[in-house]
């Protein structure tokens, strides 16, 4: 079936959530994509921070191979091997002591949420460049406050000691690619240890790696009391994990919470192949030096470009504020073979493979660059309409 085909059937039968450029992707390379023209596509969205080691990377490729040769899905009501030994090195690798397996970074949330009202039969939310995701599902659940993200003394207002818990990302992924400051994070461990409220860090997408810690509530010297998981985590298989301590286990009991598919045998087999080469030694130190370099030339660019104001984020995840719809240079880079991704009205979003090369960067950057420079032609000529019309 060719592409059109594909596009028209998915337009008839698919739910149209989400809106989708006219091609269709038929393979992966590393970081580049393949549509069903041969177009080649550098992919610096990694399938919304999930293909963290590109794509058919041979570790991963050999661990489905293994895997199948296996039982594909047992269900929780029997021991798993791969599913018990990811959850050694998950606890292993932080302040975790526990895991609870999802499906989701979402279900991984809601069930984080979900064992903190257990432990105290309240709830604190932390978020705020995220109203307009919530808005539309407004009254949220009783009891949710939100404060500014970095806003020691909002915080510190709203927990006191009838809150259950405050839940943070380290670094802010669709709220526009925000890192928290350095004592925004031990304020907060402060705070909930003065009122008995538990820390949960959201690491769903800036975790395992992508900050170039292998969590990034490690490189802020603070340790939540849960963390939640999902994105990287098993290779483009469904997964996400709540990582706890063992006093927050202590107040959930078999039946509390359960989930059908979580925590396969397959998709945990996959799993631990993708966090033992993201933890393998200097795979970490490389995306550190990486990053600075593809800072650096995102800096040359916003001192070039009078459409980019900011450029904020670390490792390979990174945020750039443009004077222009994010959406128009999503679609500008489209056009010169680059996937990227925006963060909000405003907020170009770049999350390349952890793995992606020196030399990949530099592509990177210069269909960024041409793409920037697309978008301020089509800016310009909107403007001599404007004023001829005028």
């Amino acid at each position: 079936m060719n592409a059109k085909k594909i596009i028209t059937l998915e337009k008839q039968y698919v739910l149209q959530t989400y809106a989708r450029p006219e091609f269709v992707i038929t393979r992966g390379e590393g970081v580049w994509l393949i549509d069903s023209e041969e177009r080649r596509y550098l992919d610096a969205g990694s399938g919304i921070a999930v293909n963290a080691l590109g794509h058919g990377h041979p570790a991963v490729m050999e661990a489905i191979q293994q895997a199948m040769a296996g039982p594909i899905h047992l269900s929780n009501l029997y021991h798993n091997p791969p599913m018990a030994q990811l959850a050694r090195d998950l606890c292993e690798s932080c302040f975790a002591e526990r895991v609870f397996f999802s499906n989701s970074g979402a279900e991984a949330v809601e069930g984080a949420i979900k064992f903190a009202r257990k432990y105290a039969r309240a709830v604190l939310g932390q978020e705020d460049k995220t109203e307009k995701y919530r808005a539309p599902f407004e009254p949220v659940m009783p009891g949710v406050i939100f404060t500014p993200f970095n806003d020691i003394e909002a915080a510190r207002r709203a927990i006191n000691e009838k809150t259950c818990a405050v839940i943070v990302e380290p670094i802010q992924g669709e709220g526009g690619v925000h890192l928290a400051q350095p004592e925004f994070p031990s304020a907060l461990r402060q705070r909930c240890d003065e009122t008995g409220a538990l820390l949960i860090f959201d690491e769903v997408q800036c975790g395992l790696g992508r900050s170039g810690a292998l969590w990034a509530h490690q490189a802020m010297g603070v340790e939540p009391d849960i963390m939640t998981i999902a994105k990287p985590i098993a290779g483009g298989f469904p997964m996400g994990a709540i990582l706890l301590t063992q006093a927050v286990a202590n107040a959930i009991t078999p039946g509390d919470h359960g989930s059908t598919f979580a925590g396969g045998t397959f998709v945990s087999h996959v799993a631990r192949a993708v966090f033992a080469e993201i933890n393998s030694p200097g795979f970490l130190a490389g995306v550190v030096e990486r990053g600075k370099l593809l800072e650096e030339g995102l800096q040359e660019l916003t001192q070039n470009s009078s459409l980019i104001t900011e450029v904020r984020g670390k490792g390979m995840m990174w945020g750039l504020v443009t004077t222009i719809p994010a959406a128009d240079v999503v679609k500008a880079a489209l056009a010169h073979n680059l996937l990227i991704l925006s963060a909000g009205s405003n907020v170009i979003r770049l999350l390349p493979p952890l793995l992606i090369s020196e030399r990949e960067i530099e592509l990177l950057l210069e269909k960024l660059q041409a793409a920037l420079i697309s978008s301020l032609s089509v800016e310009l000529k909107k403007s001599t309409y404007s004023h001829t019309k005028s």
